[in-house]
């Protein structure tokens, strides 16, 4: 009996050991994961906007936000100019930014790596606009002196690949004259009649509103689409600062499902997004948003379709120009790939 119970107790003993393994005292096995439902789903984050149409998909969620109707808690930041996105990423400032998609790129390059693209937010929102002039073909443009806001930024980089592939030379065939801003473009007509204006949403319908003999030449998202072979030219995106992703990974889950439906408010209701495009600063009046809104663009490409997408178009920017794209392509860790 004494020896069936001492063979009891080694059992017992020997299954206590094996049950404890070799953890040392108040360690935490169990790594932690993206999925964990126990993990925090909602956070605060500060998010930056660029005015013009890559905000537009943000301001539902800025007026959810401001009436604490969110899951999340965002601080909304408008900005004017690339500049100031690239300071507020580099400085930790912005944790989330909305931003034209070649700035994205140079962001990953100039951070090393930095910063993840979360999702296309802007498809192509170019036109080239005339007054009179006939243009039957981009060639046509031979001669002829063109303005443009967006010097080193994706506007100037797609008219040059455009201009390119009909067998011009940017820089000898034409005269491109940049402006600073695309509220300069209005008034081009009224000191040169036979200018070609190449402009973005929503300024261009704003031209077309004020003149009645402009219309509209060419579309450079179909111009680009000719030459490239590819689809959907990706202007806008939103990224994330990699610190901020790997502490926050369920609010930025919760961010991407919030702004999803935000996009989607825009497109499904432009009147009420238009007057927020105003009160927000945006866009300057809320007639020409609602006017704009159906013209820009707007969408919501996230995981594999947005690498597809902006991977390719980037990569057509690179061999172009690879200035465009901050010098060098992304590596795959700056496509976002969580669901």
């Amino acid at each position: 009996m004494k020896r069936l119970l001492s063979i009891l107790l080694a059992a017992i003993f020997v299954f206590a050991l094996a049950s404890c393994g070799t953890a040392s005292p108040g360690s935490d096995t169990t790594a932690p994961t993206t999925d964990d439902p126990a993990a925090p789903q909602t956070g605060e984050m500060n998010v930056y906007v660029l005015s013009g149409p890559t905000g537009i998909g943000a301001v539902n969620l800025w007026a959810k936000a401001e009436a604490k109707e969110t899951e999340n808690t965002y601080n909304f930041n408008l900005v004017a100019a690339n500049d100031e996105i690239l300071a507020a990423i580099s400085q930790g400032k912005a944790d989330i930014a909305a931003v034209a998609t070649n700035l994205a790129s140079t962001l990953y390059n100039k951070t090393e790596g930095k910063v993840t693209v979360l999702a296309v937010n802007t498809l192509g929102v170019l036109s080239i606009l005339t007054n009179g002039t006939e243009l039957n073909s981009i060639a046509d443009l031979k001669g002829k002196t063109l303005y443009t806001p967006g010097q080193g930024a994706n506007p100037e980089y797609i008219l040059r690949y455009v201009l390119q592939g009909n067998g011009l030379d940017p820089d000898k065939d034409l005269t491109i004259k940049f402006v600073g801003d695309g509220s300069e473009l209005p008034a081009i007509w009224a000191k040169e009649s036979d200018a070609v204006i190449m402009a973005p949403q929503p300024v261009a319908t704003s031209i077309l509103m004020k003149y009645e003999g402009a219309k509209t030449a060419f579309d450079m998202t179909t111009e680009w689409e000719k030459i490239s072979g590819a689809k959907n030219l990706m202007m806008g995106c939103v990224i994330v600062r990699n610190e901020y992703l790997e502490k926050n990974p369920g609010a930025v889950k919760t961010f991407l499902k919030e702004y999803e439906a935000s996009i989607n408010a825009a497109k499904a209701d432009p009147a009420v997004t238009g007057t927020l495009c105003e009160k927000y600063g945006i866009i300057p009046k809320a007639a020409l948003a609602t006017k704009a809104i159906p013209s820009c663009g707007l969408t919501y490409v996230a995981g594999a379709d947005m690498k597809a997408g902006l991977s390719t178009y980037l990569d057509i920017m690179f061999k172009a120009n690879p200035k465009s794209v901050g010098g060098a392509l992304p590596a795959d860790g700056f496509y976002y790939a969580g669901n």
